[in-house]
């Protein structure tokens, strides 16, 4: 079957956190996201908005893990691992970090998941930022097991 697919234009902050809040609630520990693109596209804001809208915290402080390279959370029905593979040069030094547990049991947010080669779950969410002089594209491809749980957040986009 074909992957799931969705490509949406952000005009800003605010509508890639809204869209961030409303992909919060249908994850669950096991799903991992993979967010991709240049430095500025909107990863570590749409990964900070997810996580706190699964937090329900809108304050919440959420750091970026670029020098920690994993930062986690803990909701009450799951752990998120909010995680930055930047500084890494590739799927050796990822394994270091325990992602093979944390893909399993946690929910897993992943920028620059190039580093982690061919250790990426296939059955991952992949999340494709692009940004554009006037605002941000967004694609979106998952397997199509994810698409009883994503097509009711787009049906109307």
């Amino acid at each position: 079957m074909a992957p799931w697919t969705r490509t949406l234009s952000l005009s800003d902050d605010t509508a890639t956190a809204a869209l961030a809040a409303r992909l919060a609630p249908v994850l669950a520990a096991g799903d991992t996201l993979l967010l991709a693109g240049e430095i500025g596209a909107g990863k570590s804001t749409f990964a900070r908005a997810l996580i706190r809208a699964r937090l329900g915290d809108p304050d919440l402080d959420v750091p970026s893990p670029s020098f920690t390279l994993v930062q986690t959370y803990e909701a009450p029905d799951l752990t998120i691992w909010h995680v930055d593979l930047y500084r890494l040069t590739g799927p050796q030094a990822v394994m270091e970090l325990g992602l093979d547990f944390a893909f399993d049991a946690a929910l897993c947010i992943i920028e620059w998941p190039d580093r982690l080669g061919g250790l990426a779950p296939r059955s991952a969410l992949k999340l494709e930022f692009v940004a554009l002089p006037q605002h941000h594209d967004l694609t979106l491809t998952a397997p199509p097991s994810w698409a009883p749980r994503l097509e009711p957040l787009f049906a109307s986009a």
